[in-house]
């Protein structure tokens, strides 16, 4: 049996893109997770348990990973 394949949106995928991505922090959910805006009309569930990122901020994810806050609100 294999695995999804995770449904891409637009040019970049944050999930299965080989390079970072930058997205905004909408809300923050339970476990160290996060909903973003993609920046293209479409909102995504991220990790930030690397992070310390609230709503508003500016985030680089990779895999599903924020790696990095570029732009705090």
């Amino acid at each position: 049996m294999t695995a999804p394949v995770p449904e891409c949106h637009g040019e970049v995928c944050i999930t299965c893109s080989d390079t970072a991505v930058e997205v905004t922090v909408v809300r923050l959910l339970a476990d160290g997770l996060a909903t973003v805006d993609t920046g293209q009309g479409t909102e995504e569930e991220v990790s930030v348990a690397l992070v310390e990122a609230g709503p508003g901020d500016r985030i680089l994810v990779h895999a599903k990973e924020a790696i990095a806050v570029v732009g705090a609100q």
